[in-house]
């Protein structure tokens, strides 16, 4: 009986490893940026509104209990989900976060309400959309993320220059936005400017990590494509 006290002691302290690890803002903030895609220390840092020694410590407590991994490139360290389960895990907890507690049921209600589109757009429904040629899906999260992964034939503009390159978008198709998941308000952003600019509009109902997820037609941008490289296009993956 001790001996099963003891293993018991130690599988549940292990496992606490990972609840402390995600007892805060920040990290679980931080996990949310990572589902996105790898990115370095300082862009992570300026995404989530910390100091590069603050997100370094958050980072650093999140890779103790093996939640990402690292990578060196030059002088700078890129932080990657350890592997598909982490963001299960996010997402497990922001949806029983969402059924459980009030307070996170009131403030998603709230995000819904400011984004302007009362009925978002389903994946399977943009699904369909995208198929028959009805709409354009439009990515408006940072460039660098866009890269890393996207909905299959969405456009990239980031939601800081749409309204100076609304002209590169059609007026005769539905705009359906997305950005990084149910938390972002950049896809509602978008829908409010181009509804006030005269454009058929709505919002994903997620985000791009929820199509990947789902397993859904996505692309990466390779890194000649990137650069400009003649000859380069974007490559489709299915996952």
């Amino acid at each position: 009986m001790e001996e099963h006290r003891a293993f018991k002691a130690q599988v549940y302290g292990e496992l606490a490893r990972v609840g402390k690890a995600l007892a805060s803002p920040q990290r679980l903030e931080l996990l949310d940026l990572l589902a996105q895609g790898a990115r370095s220390v300082e862009e992570l840092a300026s995404e989530a509104s910390l100091s590069v020694a603050s997100a370094s410590r958050h980072l650093r407590l999140l890779y103790a209990a093996r939640l990402v991994e690292t990578r060196r490139a030059g002088l700078r360290v890129y932080y990657r989900l350890a592997d598909p389960s982490i963001y299960d895990l996010w997402r497990s907890l922001r949806e029983v976060g969402g059924r459980r507690l009030a307070e996170v049921e009131r403030l998603e209600r709230l995000l819904a309400a400011q984004s302007g589109d009362a009925r978002p757009v389903s994946r399977e429904e943009l699904r369909a959309l995208l198929a028959s040629g009805r709409a354009l899906a439009l990515d408006v999260r940072p460039a660098v993320e866009y890269r890393q992964g996207h909905i299959a034939g969405a456009r990239s503009i980031p939601m800081d220059e749409l309204e100076r390159r609304l002209g590169e978008l059609p007026a005769d198709m539905t705009v359906v936005a997305y950005c990084r998941g149910p938390y972002c308000f950049f896809s509602g952003e978008a829908v409010a400017l181009l509804t006030a600019r005269g454009y058929r509009a709505r919002r994903l109902e997620d985000g791009f990590p929820e199509w990947r997820a789902a397993a859904l037609p996505t692309e990466v941008v390779t890194e000649a494509a990137a650069t400009g490289a003649p000859g380069q296009r974007a490559e489709t993956r299915r996952l």
